[in-house]
């Protein structure tokens, strides 16, 4: 556990396909010289119901978002928020140490920051003369 927040690293096939049941949580990723770096609000979640997961390259953030009016549906004039459970997978575009992520919760904003794996630029080729 990093932060409050639990990191699993693998994810059953079940709970992968589960994703479709769910509200689509929107994010936004970037990426410094060393870290990736996610962004998710998720106001009315409990952060400690928020599960962040790895399975090979993909990320899955799930959890659940409670109003705290509990209302019918015929008292409302518009309602656009989605409240209930919610999941997002992402594909990470470069490789990660996933075991050192870490994760914060602040106003309502989960922000996760995986530090990227560091990619030799130059491969040296043994050159082998042939007799």
């Amino acid at each position: 556990m990093a932060d409050g927040f639990e990191f699993q690293h693998e994810m059953s096939h079940e709970e992968l396909l589960n994703d479709a049941r769910e509200g689509e949580l929107p994010v936004d990723v970037a990426e410094t010289k060393t870290d990736l770096i996610i962004l998710a609000p998720v106001a009315g979640a409990d952060p400690t119901d928020i599960s962040i997961s790895f399975h090979g390259d993909v990320l899955t953030i799930r959890g659940t978002r409670t109003p705290e009016v509990m209302l019918t549906p015929e008292q409302y004039f518009m309602e656009e928020c989605f409240w209930g459970p919610f999941s997002r997978s992402i594909i990470l575009p470069t490789e990660v140490h996933a075991d050192e992520a870490k994760a914060t919760f602040r106003n309502g904003l989960l922000t996760i920051r995986i530090p990227k794996q560091t990619k030799t630029e130059h491969i040296p080729i043994m050159i082998i003369e042939e007799e």
